[in-house]
């Protein structure tokens, strides 16, 4: 008896785990134009400029990036001197030095960007119970990946959370996630006439990610035109050397 009861409980906590799992289904992503898209697809370094500014003082208080060096900020349109200056804003832990301790120090280019926490725990502890991700390459880890953080960033129902504070977002797989939502209107200052929307900063830090997660898209995509026209005018070649060839042997026939 307590064995047939005990089956019916796992049998019916199965199915309702199942059918809440099915209740759900996270909304397609909003499909955004990005510069980057297609064959021809190129950086927009503006963007990508206005996007560090939105990681440096939104993102950045929780997600790391360790894959980014701050001289790779060159290659988006920053100066040597300006590398050099948001470098040494940062306190760097290096060492051990002739005394066998570690020590601060001003940031260098050479620097990888500083994380926001020592370990995964403290990371944990401050984002209730959930560690984020690192963003170097996160729009490479996920499916259809700018138009879905592009989705996720602007996709939060105004703030609403549940009793345990997860927060209400339509775009994420279980439609609850712990970050609350990183961006108001305003928070950021933009240089310029425009205007530091969601909606903007959402578009801007997508490109930085994406230049962020795949730095040799434009050198891919001209090297790929290169092949493509090299492969070309190698079969437009090989087509009239071909017709020639036989041209000659059904003259002698």
């Amino acid at each position: 008896m307590l064995m047939r009861n005990m089956l019916a409980i796992l049998c019916i906590s199965f199915f309702a785990n199942f059918v809440c799992a099915e209740e759900f289904k996270p909304s397609p992503n909003k499909k955004m134009d990005w510069k980057f898209d297609g064959i021809t697809g190129s950086f927009d370094r503006e963007s990508i400029q206005r996007g560090y500014k939105v990681y440096k003082e939104v993102c950045a208080a929780c997600h790391s990036m360790n894959r980014i060096a701050f001289r790779n900020l060159q290659d988006v349109g920053f100066s040597e001197e300006d590398v050099k200056q948001i470098a040494s804003s940062y306190q760097v832990k290096d060492g051990p030095n002739d005394l066998g301790e570690i020590f601060d120090r001003p940031g260098v280019p050479s620097d990888y960007f500083i994380a926001p926490f020592d370990t995964k725990e403290a990371a944990a502890a401050s984002n209730n119970g959930a560690v984020p991700p690192d963003l170097s390459l996160i729009i490479k880890a996920r499916h259809d990946g700018a138009n879905y953080v592009y989705s996720l960033l602007t996709g939060y129902q105004n703030g609403e959370h549940d009793e345990n504070d997860l927060y209400f977002n339509p775009y994420f797989s279980t439609g609850r996630l712990a970050m609350a939502p990183p961006l108001s209107e305003g928070m950021v200052e933009y240089d310029g006439a425009r205007q530091a929307t969601v909606e903007n900063m959402a578009y801007d830090v997508i490109n930085f990610l994406q230049w962020a997660a795949e730095p040799e898209l434009e050198r891919r995509h001209k090297l790929g035109l290169k092949v493509v026209a090299y492969f070309i005018i190698l079969t437009v070649f090989f087509v009239l050397t071909n017709n020639r060839i036989w041209s000659k042997l059904y003259k002698k026939k």
